[in-house]
């Protein structure tokens, strides 16, 4: 008989597209790689008409300048507030004056069902930078295709290739991260715990707020190991 927990962990690790994650750069199974820029917002509706058109004109001029995908994800969550309650609360246990603890257990108060009866949601803004193997210069159309039916072609993290493509991406990356500076928002590579974080995040919603993975900022991940 077969466990129920195994197949379910076998079942996600078939779903998730990772090879291995190393420098901050996603490897996928293909070969292609990724990078991921965590980018800041733009209140764009406090901004006055001319300011308001020369952000969609600059935008429009970044996008028309692409010469590769990019994919923008806004990933939504719940407010958590739990961290600031519990501030809070040690304010109010450190309170000599008892009008000032009393307000600050009003307030505490009034913070936690404002959060609950208006279901406030924070949104992260993040791009996703591609590069493929494919794409590096002097590849013949005959080599291109070699490389997807060649497994032996997909460069691990340890190899020379690996390292020349990674080189490409971050050049994307800067140039990417440049643009987005122009139209007011400030960008930032995530490093190799935030993108396992990230990830735990998006397959774990529900335990992502009550378990805390370890740091693994100088590791690889390999999914092939992972049991």
């Amino acid at each position: 008989m077969t466990n129920g927990t195994n197949n379910k962990t076998a079942s996600s690790q078939q779903l998730i597209d990772i090879e291995e994650i190393r420098d901050g750069v996603i490897v996928l199974k293909n070969g292609a790689l990724r990078a991921i820029l965590m980018v800041s917002s733009v209140n764009f509706s406090l901004k006055s008409a001319e300011e308001q058109d020369a952000i969609i004109f600059g935008y429009q001029s970044f996008l028309n300048s692409l010469d590769f995908p990019l994919q923008v994800i806004i990933n939504s969550r719940r407010l958590k507030i739990d961290s600031y309650l519990k501030t809070l609360s040690e304010i109010e246990k450190e309170q000599t004056n008892d009008l000032l603890k009393m307000q600050t257990t009003e307030y505490s108060d009034f913070v936690k069902q404002l959060v609950e009866m208006s279901n406030i949601m924070s949104k992260t803004f993040y791009v996703v930078v591609p590069f493929s193997f494919m794409e590096s210069k002097g590849t013949g159309i005959f080599t291109k295709i070699t490389s997807i039916l060649s497994p032996k072609n997909v460069p691990s993290a340890e190899s020379k290739s690996f390292e020349k493509i990674k080189d490409q991406l971050l050049q994307r990356v800067s140039l990417i991260s440049s643009s987005l500076k122009s139209l007011g928002a400030k960008s930032a590579m995530l490093k190799t715990q935030e993108v396992i974080e990230l990830f735990y995040n998006i397959y774990n919603p529900d335990l992502s707020d009550k378990e805390k993975i370890a740091d693994m900022s100088d590791i690889s991940i390999n999914t092939k190991n992972v049991s």
